[in-house]
């Protein structure tokens, strides 16, 4: 085991397979809002922002601060009829419909994205060790799905493939700009690029569309991040082993949240993957049953997290119903079995 290190110091230690005093302790996505209310009326004090740091300090977990870096403004008009719908997007998918709400496209202005100030005060942290700082784009898949809306999405790769090449090809000139300006302020630990390109039956698209719509452009973007030292995720929900190796052909280092209940099982991912790097992976519907299950979650994963390059947290969002009792538990857990990887 290794001496007491600082949040940052941990967290790279760990990704470099090098010696580590204990896992990281992270709740890589913050709290759902449905959780937080529970919690209160068990409790919790009101006046700690479920997205702040004193949220991360109350339950002893390391601080990990995100910026998430939107490609489409907030103030973008959503012309599409159907946006009420679920998985419905902000307009139909053409080119004339792009173009209506491009001027919401991409914007580097003062303020936004960027919060400097806020960024500088990450940075800040973050150079005492304290805090280790990531941020998230919106990534090649994500951004025309978000767009386009789920199903039209789909058509797409086939009845629009200029549409779609266009906005990844505008999203990655966007995304380089933005390195520029965001390592002006503070040079991130890691980051993500968001996804959600898979369900629990495995991913949504082929290799060969991901090869033509997706791998291009990461190739343009990764290593911009790699020269700064910036380790690259990809995130997406549901079964994403067969399309692991995708990603890493593209350049990619590690992937999250590792869904437990999409299939995902993390020896197997570390036994086809060996120098992917992993976050992510705890059933989070252990949390509900109590010590026993979530001790033995603990020990499922003890074994891979004990090889290095694996930060265990929760497989995505601790959900709704799941008592602050539990989860108080599941922290003493957590903090046991940190230790217990390092040794």
């Amino acid at each position: 085991m290794s001496m007491a290190m600082t949040t940052r110091e941990r967290f790279h230690a760990v990704l470099n397979r090098q010696d580590f005093d204990r896992l990281p302790l992270i709740e890589w996505a913050s709290w759902w809002d449905k959780t937080i209310e529970f919690w209160q009326g068990e409790g919790l004090p009101k006046n700690i922002d479920r997205n702040s740091l004193d949220m991360l300090d109350y339950f002893g977990l390391d601080r990990y601060q995100q910026f998430w870096f939107r490609s489409v403004h907030w103030k973008c008009p959503k012309p599409n009829a159907q946006e009420a719908g679920h998985g419905a997007g902000i307009i139909e998918s053409d080119m004339d419909a792009y173009e209506a709400i491009h001027e919401y496209m991409f914007s580097i202005e003062d303020g936004y994205p960027i919060n400097v100030q806020a960024l500088a005060e990450g940075a800040a942290r973050q150079a005492t060790g304290d805090t280790a700082v990531w941020f998230t784009f919106d990534g090649f898949f994500w951004l025309a799905r978000t767009l386009l809306g789920d199903e039209e999405h789909m058509y797409a790769f086939y009845d629009e493939p200029e549409l779609l090449h266009r906005i990844n090809q505008e999203n990655v000139n966007w995304m380089l700009k933005m390195i520029d300006e965001i390592c002006k302020v503070c040079t991130p630990d890691f980051m993500t690029f968001a996804e959600d390109m898979s369900y629990n039956k495995g991913p949504m698209i082929s290799e060969k569309i991901f090869n033509e719509f997706m791998k291009p452009y990461y190739e343009q973007v990764i290593p911009a991040l790699k020269e700064r030292g910036i380790r690259v995720f990809m995130d997406s929900d549901g079964d994403i082993s067969s399309c692991a190796s995708w990603f890493a052909g593209a350049g990619l280092e590690g992937m999250l949240p590792l869904e437990k209940q999409s299939g995902i099982d993390m020896a197997q991912m570390r036994a086809e993957n060996p120098d992917q790097l992993y976050i992510g992976g705890f059933d989070k519907l252990t949390m509900f049953a109590g010590e026993d299950d979530m001790r033995q979650e603990f020990e499922r994963l003890l074994p891979v997290a004990r090889q290095g390059g694996y930060i265990i947290s929760p497989d995505h969002q601790t959900p709704p119903g799941v008592t602050l009792e539990h989860y108080k538990t599941y922290m003493q857990l957590f903090t046991e079995y940190a230790y217990k990887a390092a040794q």
